[in-house]
Order: structure tokens, then C-alpha cells, then sequence
């Protein structure tokens, strides 16, 4: 923080190898390849700080259709802001409308740490590498229907078991 006037400050973040595996394994990841953020923060009232990152990162991760691992980069922008702990708010923080509050302890705020936790909401919460479809299932969005389908009549879908329930009858009658 003290790095912090008048301008905004940028800060750029790469993550070692090995940070990139401890966050592997924190987030139960197989393997992170990559991890970059830039920051630019800036100096608000009251010793706020607002922060715009631009993350980057290259992941394994378990496709939740094949169970196979895959590779994925993810990209996230995202604004926080940053105020002292002692003014600090768990209801503001909480606010939808609201940019993500953060609380911030002394004079060292740790982007590592604020990078890991952008990283864990970027990704997603049912992985599916491309391609990946379900065999007997629902895999797709249903689409609209067009004016002439929706004037369409459209069967009825007991008309097969009054078909059946018709030659059951006939069969007893004989």
C-alpha cells in the first residue's frame, strides 16, 4: 500500500511453478500450467483501494461428462475494492448491486492470495472439455420453436397406448 499516491500503480503477478502446484492442489486441480494477473490499483477515500485485475491462466482439469483430464485457459477481468478491516462490512460486502468488498489488514494487501480466490470463482463449477456430450441424456439448451411449429398440431402422446389398449380389448372380446 504504501507503493500507492496519486496514480494508479500497476502490479503484475506470475506465479511460480511451485505456487502453481500448491494452488493446484488447493483448488483440486491436476495441474496448473500458468497463472498471471495485472493489477492497476488505485488510491480511494479513507484509505480504499480499488483494484482491476486481468487474470490469465492455463489449468487441467476432470471433465465431468468422461472423467478424462483436459486442458482449459481461463481469462477473468474483474474490479474489487479493497477498505480496512476496521471498516469493513459483511452486509455491503454481501450487496449483488455492489462491486466485491474485500477487508485488508495494516499496509500490505496480498494480491497472491486475492489472485488464488479470483481464480477459484472463475473456474467453472462442472468442467466439460470441448466436445464432451452425454450419451443418453439432455446435452443441449432446447431450442425456440418456429410460428408454423407452434400452430402445428402436436400429438397426442397417450394416442399410442389408446392404440394398445384398443387391441388389448379387441384380442378379449375374441
Amino acid at each position: 500500500m504504501h507503493r500507492l499516491g496519486r496514480e494508479p500503480f500497476t502490479e503484475v503477478l506470475e506465479a511460480t511453478p511451485k505456487e502453481c502446484a500448491a494452488l493446484a492442489k488447493r483448488l483440486l486441480l491436476p495441474a496448473i500450467a500458468s497463472l498471471t494477473c495485472r493489477y492497476r490499483l488505485t488510491l480511494g477515500e479513507g484509505e480504499t483501494i480499488f483494484a482491476e485485475g486481468w487474470l490469465s491462466a492455463e489449468v487441467t482439469q476432470i471433465c465431468v461428462v468422461t472423467d478424462e483430464a483436459f486442458d482449459d485457459v481461463i481469462t477473468e477481468n474483474f474490479t474489487l475494492r479493497l477498505v480496512p478491516e476496521n471498516r469493513f462490512s459483511e452486509e455491503r460486502a454481501l450487496e449483488l448491486d455492489e462491486i466485491d468488498e474485500l477487508p485488508y489488514e495494516g499496509h500490505n494487501i496480498d494480491l497472491g492470495e486475492i489472485t488464488s480466490e479470483q481464480l477459484a470463482l472463475a473456474l467453472p463449477a462442472y468442467p466439460r472439455r470441448a466436445g464432451a456430450a452425454l450419451e443418453h441424456g439432455v446435452d443441449e439448451v432446447p431450442r425456440e420453436e418456429t410460428e408454423a411449429e407452434e400452430a402445428a398440431p402436436r400429438p397426442n402422446p397417450f394416442a399410442a397406448l389408446a392404440t394398445l389398449a384398443g387391441q388389448k380389448n379387441a384380442k378379449e372380446e375374441e
